[in-house]
């Protein structure tokens, strides 16, 4: 199994690179001696941010785009391929949604969901995965979530787009570790970053507002899995006893999930 234990010199592209846990690993990544491309909609923060990596001795590549528009994910990768040359880590991060009950939710939203948390990241995949193929090394990072394992109420639209994204992840893992590209699939729990707004914040349950974790302390949590060889990694660790327990008392979890998730409005 390839394990990243070094970046220096390798070309790294991170989609969702303006906030939260895109920006912190673009950020850890280049200071580790990578090139990054940082790619997402909101141009001022990705210069500043490719700024601030500059400021740091690192090279940074602010590309602007919308990753759930198929013509601009293409584009954004080959120009990317322009810029460093070649892709060897492409972490798949940009994620959108709500916690937002179905029959609240409109088609548009749940659209939006899918595209970019599942198509954009396969866009992206399908631009760059052949090139690592053929020169016989590279790695995959899929930041899913724990929602693509365990689907709670209010996520309907989000959870299963982050399934879509694990399943992808790990048929690819079986199909292109021979060709030396190894797949790391990412399921956090909680994250304390913007993706969680006030709307998100009252309707999140009362146990996961309590357990929120860090988003420095995931990234650190990748960096490891990838220096390791790992093939999946849920952070906090303790949120995979829930997947032990929905295989194998799969009535109590659903009680229990549902106790925790489902709000009386």
């Amino acid at each position: 199994m390839p394990r990243l234990t070094s970046y220096e010199g390798l070309n790294v592209l991170v989609t969702g690179a303006s906030s939260g846990i895109g920006r912190l690993l673009a950020l850890r990544m280049a200071a580790a001696g990578a090139r990054v491309a940082l790619v997402a909609r909101r141009e001022r923060e990705l210069e500043e941010l490719a700024d601030e990596i500059r400021a740091g001795g690192g090279e940074a590549t602010a590309l602007v785009c919308d990753i759930g528009d198929r013509e601009q994910a293409l584009n954004t990768a080959s120009r990317a391929v322009d810029s460093l040359g070649s892709i060897d880590v492409l972490v798949n991060n940009a994620g959108y949604g709500h916690h937002r009950r179905f029959l609240d939710w409109d088609l548009e939203g749940m659209e939006r969901v899918m595209r970019v948390n599942f198509l954009g990241s396969l866009y992206f995949t399908k631009a760059l995965l052949p090139a690592m193929v053929e020169c016989g090394s590279g790695w995959l990072v899929f930041i899913a979530s724990a929602a693509g394992r365990i689907a709670p109420a209010d996520e309907t639209a989000y959870a299963a787009s982050k399934h879509a994204m694990v399943g992808l992840a790990g048929s690819l893992s079986l199909e292109v570790e021979g060709a030396g590209v190894h797949v790391l699939t990412v399921c956090p729990g909680a994250i304390r970053t913007p993706f969680f707004d006030d709307e998100a914040l009252a309707r999140l349950p009362a146990v996961a507002r309590r357990q929120m974790a860090e988003p420095e302390d995931l990234v650190e949590a990748i960096i490891e899995a990838l220096a390791r060889g790992k093939r999946e990694l849920t952070f906090p660790r303790w949120i995979a006893s829930g997947y032990v327990a929905q295989a194998l008392a799969p009535s109590f979890f659903r009680r229990q999930l549902k106790k925790h998730t489902v709000k009386d409005d």
